[in-house]
């Protein structure tokens, strides 16, 4: 919710490494970066609550993706982490032709449920069982979603976990909602291996 920044771009390199094709996408723009958390929440908070900007900015950075000479366009993934959880689920929910998207701690809700049939790639949601910002009726709802919707799908909960538990930047302390765990950051990164490995 920082916007493109060095923990997205060294995800970006370690995918590289792992032998993928990898596009960090800038979701707000050229040189618009928030400098505090107030700032990110509210730019976030547009994005939030204009879903048809925000699935036209992610399908922008798709379009980009699958022009490169050296991507097979039948065989493309979104990730996200955070707010580009958020936004993978959305570009999902859009109907792009994908072969999947994998959420780590984002957001689950929308006010675009997907209606059945809708959803093309499949979905991987890896969630901080103890994650306050991602509350469990959100979890319910995001599942009620994905059945009525069709949707072949799989959400992974890593207990005691909670928002951010992927960057270390998050910091150490889950009492204040957001914390690094080790455990969690390993594990996710492996279904999300694992996951690419059944699509592709």
């Amino acid at each position: 919710w920082h916007g493109l920044g060095d923990y997205e771009k060294r995800r970006a390199r370690e995918l590289a490494e792992a032998g993928y094709v990898a596009l960090a996408i800038d979701v707000y723009g050229k040189g618009v970066r928030p400098t505090s958390n107030d700032e990110a929440g509210k730019l976030a908070g547009s994005y939030k609550k204009n879903r048809p900007l925000l699935r036209q900015r992610v399908q922008a950075g798709l379009s980009t993706l699958q022009k490169m000479p050296q991507v097979d366009s039948k065989k493309i993934a979104a990730i996200g982490y955070c707010f580009g959880g958020t936004s993978v689920l959305e570009l999902a929910r859009s109907g792009a032709t994908i072969g999947g998207v994998v959420s780590f701690h984002g957001n689950l809700d929308t006010p675009i449920l997907a209606e059945p049939g809708q959803i093309k790639a499949k979905v991987l949601v890896l969630h901080g069982a103890n994650d306050p910002f991602v509350p469990a009726d959100q979890v319910l709802v995001f599942e009620s979603e994905m059945r009525n919707a069709n949707v072949d799908w799989q959400l992974a909960m890593y207990g005691g976990a909670v928002h951010g538990f992927s960057d270390t930047a998050s910091g150490s302390d889950p009492k204040v909602g957001m914390a690094y765990d080790a455990s969690a950051d390993r594990r996710s990164w492996a279904a999300m291996m694992q996951f690419f490995k059944e699509i592709f």
